[in-house]
C-alpha cells in the first residue's frame, strides 16, 4: 500500500489542523487521518502532539474484558 503524502514537507494550514481536530474527535484512526489529510501516520502523530490533540481513542471496545 502506498503512502498518501501529497502535503509531505509543506506547513500545515488552519484548515488543516482544523480539520485533524475534527477527525480525532471522531475517534478516527491515525492512519486513516493520514490518507484524509495528503500525510503520514508519523506526521499527523507529530501535530495532534505539538497541538495538544489526543488521539487516543474515548470510546474503546470490551474485547479484552472478562465477565464476572
Amino acid at each position: 500500500m502506498s503512502k498518501s503524502t501529497r502535503n509531505s514537507g509543506k506547513p500545515w494550514t488552519g484548515e488543516n489542523i482544523k480539520q485533524l481536530k475534527q477527525l480525532a474527535k471522531q475517534n478516527t484512526p491515525t492512519r486513516v487521518m493520514g490518507l484524509k489529510l495528503g500525510r503520514t501516520a508519523g506526521a499527523v502523530q507529530s501535530k495532534a502532539s505539538q497541538e495538544g490533540i489526543s488521539l487516543k481513542p474515548t470510546n474503546q471496545s470490551p474485547y479484552n474484558r472478562r465477565k464476572t
